[in-house]
């Protein structure tokens, strides 16, 4: 009796041991199953990602072949620019690359085959609602003011949740308009965005943007500064005259201060500013420029073109591709903001650029003879 007693013990120790053994192998193999399938998951991804980057390179050549074409107009031109703004996909890639049962197949080399990449839909819209942008502490960037019609103001909004460390703090403690040691301005600080406008109407001349003639001004500046906050129910945004608050021919003022909104964490910009634009000298089409420059902090921001209320769409200045990418089974889908840059007009950065020293006298003398280079970097 003992005997049987103890077999059945080892029985139901082998049994317990092997069902144990079953249950921690079946684990590991879902476990790698799933690792696997997640692998294979983040390969197509990315796959899928960069056929729709391959859309989107795709679209630059056919944006790059739309301005050639239209650069003299006529017929082909017209055709040219009904393929760009078609809302079908693919249409606007007409002469860069020939569709294959709806999509483009990507070349790839024999190991990648497998992931069957190719992007399936791309549209340009080159008319947009605004331009977007990213300026790193103390850097610039030069927005053409070209519109689809005519606009007497410039809506400048910065600062989102990507900028700062807290979206739901913002630091908006100050309540004037100090200009700080950089050490000194906080992380969760918005930037103080410098705003200068450059503009001339139908004629004009050099000395015309040192000038302001009867309300009339062709360049104007201004510091907008982050100093406390908005009435979360109005949300008003400040509206300035730039001619008015113009530091240029008003030296002595102050920064303008920006009320700004302390909460970022739900989308949207912290700070906006209205800046109604002067009449250029001597009237007529307006061809202006906006050139923003970040201080203190990284910064995001968005320009918008307005009428009164209404508005009005920047004219092929920052084009939207929209690109779907295919790998196997799995899509993704991107959208890029493209900028044309003109080789024969290049924006300046500014005024002197060396990569070596930089020596200046200043002489101030009725004498030709003291006229010599004393410079020695």
């Amino acid at each position: 009796m003992t005997k049987k007693q103890s077999g059945a013990v080892s029985l139901f120790v082998v049994l317990f041991a092997t069902l144990l053994i079953t249950v921690i192998t079946i684990s590991f193999a879902r476990l790698m199953t799933s690792d696997q399938q997640q692998a294979t998951t983040a390969d197509l991804s990315q796959s899928a990602y960069d056929s729709a980057q391959a859309g989107v390179e795709d679209a630059k050549r056919a944006l790059l072949n739309y301005e050639s074409v239209c650069a003299t107009g006529g017929p082909a031109c017209d055709t040219a620019r009904s393929n760009i703004d078609s809302p079908v996909c693919n249409v606007s890639l007409t002469g860069i690359v020939t569709p294959q049962n709806g999509e483009v197949m990507i070349q790839q080399t024999a190991g990648d085959k497998a992931l069957d990449q190719a992007y399936t839909c791309v549209t340009i819209t080159r008319n947009t609602d605004d331009y977007q942008g990213v300026l790193q502490a103390d850097t610039s960037r030069l927005v053409p003011l070209t519109g689809t019609g005519a606009f007497d103001s410039v809506l400048i909004e910065w600062y989102s949740a990507g900028d700062t460390q807290d979206p739901r703090n913002v630091d908006l403690t100050a309540t004037t308009t100090p200009l700080l040691a950089q050490s000194s301005w906080s992380i969760n600080k918005p930037s103080v965005m410098r705003a200068q406008i450059m503009q001339v109407g139908s004629t004009f001349t050099l000395s015309s943007f040192d000038d302001t003639t009867n309300g009339q001004s062709n360049a104007n500046t201004l510091f907008l500064y982050p100093v406390g906050i908005k009435n979360t129910v109005n949300n008003t945004v400040d509206t300035e005259t730039v001619l008015i608050r113009d530091i240029r021919k008003t030296p002595t003022g102050s920064p303008l201060p920006i009320t700004c909104s302390g909460d970022v964490s739900g989308g949207g910009y912290a700070c906006r500013a209205r800046l109604i634009l002067p009449t250029p000298i001597g009237g007529g089409n307006r061809t202006a420029f906006l050139r923003l420059t970040a201080l203190y902090n990284k910064t995001n921001f968005r320009v918008s073109l307005l009428n009164g209320n209404s508005t009005v769409q920047f004219n092929g200045v920052q084009p939207e591709i929209d690109s779907t990418g295919r790998a196997n089974d799995l899509f993704r889908r991107v959208q890029s903001r493209v900028e044309f840059s003109d080789p024969n007009f290049p924006y300046p950065a500014a005024a002197v650029q060396t990569t070596g020293n930089v020596c200046k006298n200043f002489l101030i003398t009725n004498n030709p003879t003291d006229y010599v280079n004393k410079c020695n970097p």
